[in-house]
């Protein structure tokens, strides 16, 4: 087991295999040794975590959903290492859309749940610059999506 694999099985977390694209795109672009990610919405095994933050799903849920859409994104990348999860180098950036009201406005709070797995579970290069915005809606009414781009060798 890899090194980031190790710690994320420390954490009990267990890298599912990549999603599927949902649309016409392909799910990362590889680019000398920068990887681009594409969104990745908020899922577990029973299904896609719906809800709109400000109105039926509070911040805690929220951020639960964005850790779900970050482990989507690290098996993304292992998929795109092939299956060699520690030619990760770092997470660069995160670019997090939270399906949310008018009003509300701790989108931070919300992605932050992808921010910190990222940081427990790979240290030093799980820390990334990021970008947290309000979406008026999401595909299939998703609370989170988020995209990445990451550094590999």
């Amino acid at each position: 087991m890899s090194g980031f694999e190790a710690k994320l099985a420390e954490i009990g977390v267990t890298l599912p295999d990549a999603p599927a694209p949902a649309a016409n795109y392909v799910p990362y672009v590889h680019v000398g040794d920068t990887l681009y990610v594409s969104g990745q919405i908020s899922a577990n095994a029973d299904g896609f975590i719906t809800g709109k933050l400000g109105d039926d799903m509070e911040v805690d849920a929220g951020a639960a959903a964005a850790k779900t859409c970050a482990i989507s994104l690290l098996a993304q990348v292992k998929a795109a290492c092939g299956g060699d999860l520690d030619r990760l180098v770092r997470v660069v950036k995160l670019t997090g859309f939270v399906n949310s009201t008018a009003d509300f406005g701790d989108q931070p709070k919300v992605v932050n749940g992808a921010s910190d797995f990222l940081a427990e579970a790979l240290g030093e290069a799980g820390r990334h610059s990021r970008s947290a915005v309000s979406a008026a809606s999401l595909p299939f009414g998703v609370a989170v999506e988020i995209e990445g781009i990451f550094q590999i060798k």
